[in-house]
């Protein structure tokens, strides 16, 4: 733990990691497994074609119960916040960043998200959300195009609805390089509850994302 989130709550957060191909340019392994592909992990793989584009999830420490507040031990869901993980390319020096776009298709804009109903914002929670758009894995949160003409596509990585998304790296791009895991967050996801205990299978720890960094040093040397 110790991962920061928006509005800086460093204390909350835990770090999970998925990488676009473990090692240097495979599939990613089963977190603690026999080194064999998850299915999901090959999919990303195959939908990126390109290794090294890891994201980082924060996952919320803290779990409450939705619809009316404060409620001790009567679990929920806990928030997630997408970042980019700090091996990223857009996260190495020379890259600058020239536009990006929540525009995910024709219809489908992540910016028109409408989450309605009674909120409450502590610690990043929302209680009665209603409305909000449904992302599985694979769904793409925006995609980003670097001044040296590369474009690189941010998925959601977990099952769950889509809470915002951060417009203020539209106006200010420099924030998801310089505070990344903090104002320049990618997306707020909240996953369901009956699938709050499997979402970070098939992501990595940041002891065994740190394993694989070294792989791809190793490999690469």
């Amino acid at each position: 733990e110790g991962a920061a989130g928006p509005g800086g709550a460093e204390r909350y957060f835990t770090r999970w990691y998925k990488p676009g191909t473990a090692g240097a340019g495979q599939g990613q392994a089963e977190p603690g497994g026999s080194g064999a592909l998850t299915p999901l992990c090959a999919l990303l793989a195959d939908v990126k074609g390109r290794p090294c584009e890891d994201f980082c999830v924060l996952q919320h420490s803290n779990r409450r119960v939705a619809g009316g507040g404060p409620a001790p031990g009567r679990p929920r869901a806990a928030i997630c916040v997408i970042t980019l993980a700090e091996a990223h390319p857009l996260l190495q020096s020379g890259k600058t960043i020239k536009n990006i776009n929540y525009q995910i298709s024709a219809n489908c804009s992540r910016l028109q998200n409408k989450v309605s109903g009674k909120s409450k914002r502590t610690c990043l929670f929302v209680f009665q959300m209603q409305g909000a758009q449904f992302l599985t894995e694979l769904a793409p949160l925006c995609r980003i195009s670097s001044s040296d003409g590369e474009e690189y596509t941010i998925y959601s990585c977990i099952r769950g609805r889509l809470i915002e998304v951060n417009e203020n790296i539209l106006t200010n791009p420099a924030l998801l390089q310089e505070k990344p895991s903090t104002e320049g967050y990618i997306a707020v996801v909240l996953p369901k509850f009956e699938e709050s205990k499997s979402i970070t299978q098939g992501l990595l720890t940041q002891k065994e994302y740190e394993e694989v960094l070294m792989k791809r040093r190793s490999s690469a040397s």
